[in-house]
């Protein structure tokens, strides 16, 4: 049965599965009327937040849930995000005032509605101002397009970062997180979880299932190249040497949950619902399949022997391979920033 929680401290009550719509379009499901078909499946087993972007299918998942909410928007939260490349053009991405007031536009078109309820930044930006960030969403928000802004796979002090300037400047203030959280990648219980916490903050969670790794399918070097495999192998690989530990961890797992009378997608979605600054985990099904056994983990609780038996396999805090973080700040990318002109 689906039940609902309060989003941060906005009194909008959402289920605690959201529906996630990457999987929407060329990406994953290309056929339209059949993605139509597991939104409107979504919806009737009580799930009420659906989150997409514009860079999903470069605006193509936003098309698709667009044409699913026609006579249903009012019953939904509907989240997007902003920031990912939409075009060769050097301006067309980002988190300028420029580009989002402009691409909020574009959102909305194919959305097929005047307002996103939770219009998200999708990375962190740092050659671009915060205040410069906020202000245009500020303008947003008190225009009527926009209900909340959140963001997306921010570090923590960037989080508190937005926090502090939006109380200091008068602008709106982020209401939601949404980071990377699953058994295998918990880094986020170190910093971000706990800031959510304390700052009031939404948390919805993408990835989940680690992107397919405990999904129940097929883990190991034989495993089927999946479109995720061919577009990021640095995180699907399974043969890639980096992607041991967690090929290792999900055999654990899968016994684990054999041993608990669990599907391996009940085990994981059941942990990260677990964490008290979880709000809604985002579900990504591809097919009604994947749809049905993630609503199979509506009812499931962990017990506390079980969530013991998960931090021996994958110790808290602790993220098996560095690249399902999400984002890595350019200090660690650009040897630049690290060394002294010569």
């Amino acid at each position: 049965m689906t039940t609902y929680r309060p989003l941060g401290r906005t009194g909008v009550q959402v289920s605690t599965l959201t529906l996630g719509a990457m999987n929407f379009g060329a990406w994953g499901n290309p056929d339209h009327d059949a993605s139509v078909a597991i939104i409107h499946r979504a919806l009737d087993a009580g799930i009420n937040v659906i989150d997409t972007a514009d860079v999903y299918s470069r605006g193509e998942s936003e098309t698709i849930v667009g044409k699913a909410l026609q006579g249903r928007r009012d019953d939904v939260v509907l989240a997007t995000k902003v920031h990912g490349r939409l075009s060769d053009e050097v301006n067309h991405a980002g988190s300028s005032r420029r580009w989002i007031i402009r691409e909020v536009e574009d959102s909305l078109r194919r959305l097929q509605t005047d307002h996103v309820d939770l219009y998200q930044v999708h990375r962190p930006e740092p050659g671009t101002d915060v205040e410069e960030t906020l202000s245009a969403l500020d303008d947003l928000v008190r225009s009527g397009k926009v209900r909340y802004v959140g963001t997306s796979t921010f570090l923590g002090s960037q989080i508190v970062q937005a926090q502090w300037v939006a109380r200091d400047r008068r602008l709106v203030r982020p209401v939601t997180e949404q980071p990377p959280y699953s058994i295998l990648a918990r880094g986020v219980e170190r910093e971000i979880l706990p800031l959510a916490l304390e700052h009031g903050l939404g948390v919805l969670p993408w990835s989940p299932l680690a992107g397919g790794w405990l999904s129940g399918r097929p883990v190991g070097a034989d495993a089927p190249v999946s479109p995720r495999i061919a577009r990021q192998p640095g995180r699907h690989d399974p043969s890639l040497p980096e992607n041991l530990a967690k090929a290792e961890a999900v055999q654990a797992l899968t016994k684990l949950a054999e041993a608990a009378g669990l599907t391996l997608v009940q085990l994981a979605l059941g942990f990260v619902l677990e964490h008290p600054a979880v709000t809604s985990a985002i579900i990504g099904p591809r097919t009604p399949e994947h749809l049905d056994a993630a609503l199979a983990a509506l009812d499931v609780r962990l017990s506390a022997d079980v969530l013991d038996e998960i931090d021996a396999i994958v110790p808290p805090g602790t993220t098996l391979n560095a690249a399902d973080a999400g984002w890595t700040p350019p200090s660690l990318t650009d040897a630049t920033l690290r060394r002294r002109p010569r």
